[in-house]
C-alpha cells in the first residue's frame, strides 16, 4: 500500500512538472498581449498620414527681429469643396494643418511687434535710422495680420466644408 501511495504522489509530481513545462507563464502572455497592442499601434500609424517634422534647418537662420524682407505671401491653395471623397482624418488633419499655421503665424507677429521699440534719446542721424528700421517692422506686422485674417477665413471655409460633407463638430471643431 506504502509503494502505491509513493508510485500515485511520483505520478502526480511528474504530471505536474510535466504541465508546467508547457504551459504558458504569466511573463510569456504579458508578451504576447504587448506584441498585439504594439501591432494595432503600428497599423493605425499606417491607416494615418505622417506628421511633417519640422527640423532646424528648414527654419531660417537670421531672426524676425533682424529681417527687413517681405513675408511670404498667403498660399492660393484652392479651398475644398463639397466633396464626399475626403475622411474624416483628412479633414481633421487637414483643419488642424490649418490651425496650427495660424498659431506659427501669430506667434511670429507677436515677437515681431514685442521687438518693436523707437529711439528716443541719442543723436538724430541714428535715431532717425532706429526709428525708420521700427517703422518697417510695423508695416511688417501689419502685413503679417492681413496674411493672419486670410488664413482665418481660409480655416473657416474648410470647416464648412467638412460641416457640408456632413462631419459633425468631431471633425472641424468649430
Amino acid at each position: 500500500m506504502q509503494t502505491c501511495r509513493t508510485a500515485g504522489q511520483l505520478a502526480g509530481l511528474v504530471f505536474l512538472l510535466f504541465s508546467l513545462s508547457y504551459g504558458q507563464s504569466l511573463g510569456d502572455v504579458a508578451r504576447q498581449q504587448r506584441e498585439q497592442e504594439q501591432a494595432k499601434k503600428e497599423q493605425a500609424k499606417k491607416d494615418q498620414p505622417a506628421p511633417k517634422v519640422i527640423t532646424n534647418e528648414d527654419l531660417p537662420e537670421h531672426s524676425i527681429e533682424d529681417s527687413d524682407s517681405e513675408t511670404a505671401p498667403p498660399s492660393r491653395e484652392p479651398v475644398p469643396h463639397h466633396t464626399s471623397s475626403k475622411s474624416p482624418g483628412q479633414w481633421r488633419a487637414q483643419i488642424a494643418a490649418q490651425k496650427q499655421s495660424i498659431a506659427t503665424l501669430q506667434s511670429q507677429m507677436e515677437r515681431l511687434n514685442s521687438s518693436i521699440r523707437f529711439a528716443r534719446n541719442g543723436s538724430a542721424y541714428y535715431a532717425a535710422q532706429y526709428n525708420e528700421h521700427q517703422i518697417n517692422k510695423q508695416e511688417q506686422v501689419q502685413r503679417m495680420q492681413e496674411q493672419l485674417d486670410q488664413q482665418r477665413k481660409r480655416l473657416d471655409d474648410m470647416q464648412e466644408a467638412a460641416r457640408k460633407d456632413g462631419f459633425g463638430n468631431a471633425v472641424y471643431d468649430p
